[in-house]
This record gives structure tokens, C-alpha cells and sequence, in this order.
């Protein structure tokens, strides 16, 4: 037997493995909670099947379903990436798991990475799942992938940016209301289910500011209408990105 065959080696791994580790960890912990999947996978589902057979919303001329399929993917996106999160971050906040594993190996910034990558690991999902739904409905998409891509991007980054902002300043109890309230009011009025055309024009102005709106809109011009690049929304994004990751940056606290 040579010499220091079985000496330990104390040391942190390599920063991609325990990304990659914790990214891996993330993604299962969320997909086992029963309350992220209905908000994540049941409810975008659920919305896009019911409202794609049953004539109950005026979404316009066309398929309902060619309306609804853009407006479900913004609003699966915000589940993931705000409401989920906000939830899950918040509890861990209030249990000390954050403070623990912000005093491990993991760089702080390492760990926001993880839980960004396993939203979007959990965006592809919910993305091919109500996609293989929306064909099985009679959906006909058009448009440019990469403005699609981007509008996705853009808005996990900006609904991160504010569910970190939320989870990181509030406590658990009040970032739970606050995150389902926050998803609900998003969910009518936001023009995912409801077109933003059905609402007095001095709301319409004020509503196609948020985050939710500019995501479905964009999503919408592109898909069901074949627009070029969304620029418009795109910078609407960009402006919730740089001020929700910002003020997450500044105000997020650890314990």
C-alpha cells in the first residue's frame, strides 16, 4: 500500500461541481413540493386546456387557443421564477437555511446562480409540456424563435430579480400572501387570460407596464402574428430586470 493512499484531502470541490450539485438539489426540491407543481405545472395547464375548449373569455378573432398558449407561457414563467421562488426562498430565509448555506464553501453569489439555473431547468419543463398540450389544441405559432428566447429570458430574469427582492426583505408568512396575491391579480389582469383591449384605456396604459403584460404581449405579437423582434417589450423587461435584480442586490438580507 503506497503512502497516503487513504489521507483525506479537506477541501471545497471545484465552483462548477457545486453549481451544478446545487442546481441538481434546487430542481428536485422543487418538483417534489406539491404546492410549486400546482402552481408551476396543474394551474398554466388547467388554464390553457379550459379556456382553449370552452368559450368563455372573448380572446378575439382566431383560435382561443393561439391567444392563450403565449399568455400561459408568461404565466408559467412567473410562476416559476416569482412566485415559487419568492415562496421557497422566503421559508429557507426564515429557517436559517440561507444563513447556513451562505457560511458554506458555496459563494453567496454561487447559490443565487444555482437557484436561477434550476428555474430555468424547471422553464424548460413547463415549456415543452404545455407546447406538446397547445399542438395536441390546434395551436399554429409563428414568429422568430430567438425573439421567443429572449422574451423568456428577459422576463425569468426580471420576475427573479423581484421574487428574490421579495423573499429577501419580507418575512415567510407575509412573502406566501403577498406572492399568491401578487399571482393573482397578475393572472387577470395582466393579459394573459383577458386581453388588455378588454379594460378602460387609462388601466390599459398602466397595465402594459408590468412585467406579466410585456411578457404575454410579446409572446403574443410573435406567435400568433408573426412580429418581428418585440423591441418595445423587450425594453420593458430590461428596465424590471435591471431594477428587480438591483434592489434584490441591495436590500436582500440572509437571516
Amino acid at each position: 500500500m503506497s503512502a497516503g493512499t487513504y489521507t483525506p484531502r479537506p477541501g471545497a470541490a471545484p465552483l462548477p461541481r457545486m453549481i451544478a450539485a446545487q442546481t441538481a438539489l434546487e430542481t428536485r426540491m422543487l418538483l417534489r413540493n406539491g404546492e410549486q407543481l400546482l402552481l408551476t405545472v396543474v394551474i398554466p395547464t388547467l388554464l390553457l386546456v379550459l379556456f382553449s375548449s370552452v368559450d368563455i373569455v372573448d380572446t378575439g378573432a382566431g383560435e382561443p387557443v393561439d391567444f392563450l398558449t403565449p399568455g400561459v407561457l408568461a404565466l408559467a414563467v412567473m410562476s416559476t421564477a416569482f412566485t415559487g421562488q419568492a415562496i421557497a426562498t422566503g421559508f429557507e430565509r426564515r429557517y436559517g437555511v440561507l444563513k447556513r448555506l451562505g457560511a458554506s464553501p458555496l459563494p453567496r453569489w454561487a447559490l443565487m446562480t444555482a437557484k436561477t439555473l434550476s428555474v430555468l431547468v424547471t422553464e424548460v419543463l413547463q415549456v415543452v409540456l404545455l407546447t406538446v398540450i397547445a399542438f395536441a389544441l390546434g395551436w399554429s405559432p409563428h414568429g422568430n424563435p430567438f425573439a421567443v428566447l429572449l422574451l423568456l429570458v428577459l422576463g425569468t430574469a426580471a420576475f427573479s430579480g423581484l421574487g428574490l427582492l421579495m423573499a429577501g426583505t419580507l418575512k415567510a408568512e407575509a412573502t406566501l400572501a403577498a406572492a399568491n396575491l401578487v399571482f393573482l391579480l397578475l393572472l387577470v389582469g395582466g393579459g394573459v387570460i383577458v386581453p388588455l383591449e378588454k379594460f378602460p384605456d387609462a388601466v390599459q396604459s398602466v397595465l402594459g407596464l408590468l412585467p406579466i403584460a410585456a411578457l404575454s404581449d410579446g409572446l403574443r405579437d410573435v406567435l400568433q402574428h408573426g412580429a418581428g423582434m418585440p423591441w418595445g417589450d423587450l425594453g420593458i423587461l430590461a428596465v424590471w430586470t435591471v431594477l428587480g435584480l438591483g434592489a434584490a442586490a441591495r436590500f436582500f438580507r440572509w437571516e
